[in-house]
């Protein structure tokens, strides 16, 4: 089969950590040229030291993607090193589910959640935009949610972000199209992500769980004390339940990997066991 991820530009958001890290390593270890950004320049390097290490190709840019000079010179690293840039990973983001009487704890991450996750994506695209379609070609690719599939409690401002994630990379698709292809990737729970740690009531997950939530709640303290059926964590058992990073991760190299004329759209990736009624 053709590879078409060897030799490809890719400019990666919050590649210092997490998923953002997961993809810039499965990237380059498939021969593609890698700039990670992320506002921990430490964190980014690490990612970078670390696939130079293993013989890839790659480097670090501090970059706050709130920021729309620090993208832009995030992908001009990107161009300046690697001759262009041919995919954008606008990955960054923050988590903070909240129920609205949390709000007097959760004002100030919803703001913030507002500047990472829309502005944030706003400011990749447009930063790639330029040398993208000077080059006639290149690849947006948004982290989404299934989040902003559907309204649900405890979830208002973290699913309107990611709401506005879809309108932006559907709008930004129709404008570009024949130029720049434009997929939007919308991860279920993924607990081994370092979302979690943006979460301000636990609770809220309420609203992604439903009636499962007492089942997810035995799964999630089964996993901590080590007890959960293994077969509930093999991915090759149809009642997988935890998602690993690496299957989502893989979904962003599939749409990748496709000839510039075809472009896949969307992708959700969940477990086949999980728990999530979105």
């Amino acid at each position: 089969m053709v590879d078409h991820i060897t030799g490809k530009s890719i400019v990666i958001t919050g590649a210092g950590s997490g998923f953002g890290r997961l993809v810039a390593e499965m990237t380059a270890a498939r021969g593609a040229r890698v700039t990670c950004g992320d506002i921990d320049f430490a964190a980014a390097q690490a990612t970078a030291s670390a696939i130079t290490a293993a013989g890839g190709t790659a480097q670090a840019h501090a970059a706050d993607v709130t920021d729309a000079r620090q993208v832009n010179a995030l992908v001009q690293a990107g161009v300046d090193a690697h001759g262009g840039v041919d995919v954008m990973v606008n990955n960054a983001g923050i988590m903070p589910l909240a129920f609205f009487s949390d709000h007097a704890a959760a004002h100030g991450a919803w703001n913030k959640c507002i500047d990472i996750n829309i502005k944030g994506v706003l400011n990749g695209m447009v930063a790639a935009y330029e040398p993208m379609m000077a080059a006639g070609r290149g690849q947006i690719i948004n982290i989404s949610s299934i989040y902003g599939n559907f309204p649900v409690i405890g979830a208002a401002v973290y699913g309107a972000s990611k709401a506005a994630v879809n309108f932006l990379s559907e709008s930004f698709r129709l404008e570009t199209r024949g130029k720049i292809k434009v997929t939007t990737v919308k991860p279920t729970g993924v607990p081994a992500t370092n979302l979690g740690g943006s979460v301000i009531n636990p609770q809220a997950v309420v609203g992604i769980l439903g009636y499962n939530m007492p089942a997810f709640g035995e799964m999630a303290e089964a996993m901590g004390n080590g007890s959960l059926d293994p077969i509930k964590l093999d991915p090759t058992e149809m009642d997988y339940q935890s998602l690993a990073p690496e299957h989502i991760a893989a979904a962003v190299l599939h749409a990748i990997d496709q000839p510039w004329g075809v472009s896949i759209g969307e992708i959700t990736v969940r477990a086949a066991g999980d728990h999530f009624i979105l």
